[in-house]
């Protein structure tokens, strides 16, 4: 069947499973950000193969490696998903729950910068802060401009930007950049995965490593096909083997290492003339599959009264509107 007037379909479920945080924790949540706006995070990964497919030159000439690019770009939205959702689980309860339209008064924290020292009182009754904890908070963002929730930003809080997009429109220089890109963000999730011992944050920088893998791997057959150059021969990059973290060695056990998703019912048919042959590391064989993963249910994130996120309905509001309406 074909899907007329679909550019994106979309389906309401997470690329994969994420467990409940350990803690709230929202300096974790600040150095996954890194992989959602960072240079090498996955803001750029889909920018910078969505830019070269639109712009890609001779595309029925080159169709597999168009099919590739195209089909990767598709992946990457999925990824972003999964790290905002990491993201917000992490800083879900991470500052105390108040909700300053309530009846009962707010009781929670003394301010940092109005308590009597030795106390939980404040000076002259000031009235208390329930964000306090955020001042000590490696970005405040999450709690300023956001209502405890991911943002476009890597782990300084820098937002992501279009620079970082590469779209040269020579096939080699491009997929030479898409292999390092890959490689760089790699590098990133290793590194967060170090920084944090959360089992969310882990869980997602086992998955992307294994899923990131497959698009190192892709684009390393896609310059050795286009080249001749042995690229699979230097890997992996960094040299750490994705078998050595658990919550990567789970996925891998199961072959996802080896499979490329076709993201669509009918186009990219010729993405088995470059993924094809022996995995570098493994030496499993490489395989594309049409069916996609079934994917995990989104967590419910709860509310945070404390910065009116979501906000509560008013019902006279409500009652309002619907009169003014029917008139």
């Amino acid at each position: 069947m074909r899907w007329f007037g679909y550019m994106i379909h979309r389906f309401d479920k997470l690329a994969t499973e994420l467990p409940e945080p350990a803690a709230p924790n929202a300096n974790a949540a600040a150095a996954v950000q890194e992989l959602m706006g960072g240079k090498f995070g996955e803001m750029s990964t889909i920018m910078n193969y969505t830019f070269q497919s639109f712009n890609f030159r001779a595309r029925t000439k080159f169709r597999p490696f168009y099919d590739l690019v195209t089909n990767i770009a598709a992946e990457e939205y999925s990824h972003i998903e999964l790290v905002a959702a990491a993201i917000n689980l992490l800083l879900t309860g991470t500052t105390t729950r108040a909700d300053r339209n309530a009846a009962s008064p707010i009781k929670t924290k003394a301010s940092k910068t109005n308590r009597i020292r030795g106390s939980g009182a404040t000076k002259n009754g000031a009235d208390p802060a329930p964000l306090v904890d955020a001042m000590d908070m490696r970005n405040t963002y999450h709690f300023i401009a956001s209502g405890q929730q991911c943002l476009p930003i890597d782990s300084m809080g820098n937002f992501w930007t279009g620079q970082n997009v590469f779209c040269s429109g020579n096939l080699k220089l491009d997929l030479l950049h898409n292999f390092f890109l890959e490689c760089g963000a790699r590098g990133n999730k290793m590194r967060v995965y170090e920084m944090t011992d959360d089992p969310t944050a882990r869980a997602l920088c086992g998955f992307l490593l294994v899923r990131g893998g497959v698009h190192i791997v892709a684009y390393a057959k896609a310059l050795e096909k286009l080249t001749g150059a042995d690229v699979g021969r230097i890997l992996p990059i960094p040299d750490v083997n994705n078998k050595k973290f658990p919550e990567a060695a789970k996925h891998e056990e199961k072959g996802l290492h080896t499979i490329m998703f076709r993201w669509s019912p009918e186009d990219y048919r010729e993405l088995d003339k470059i993924w094809n042959g022996p995995h570098p590391e493994d030496g499993q064989e490489l395989v594309v599959e049409d069916d996609i993963p079934e994917g995990a249910p989104w967590p419910e994130f709860t509310e945070e009264p404390q910065l009116v996120s979501p906000g509560s309905i008013d019902p006279e509001m409500i009652h309002w509107y619907s009169e003014a309406l029917a008139k």
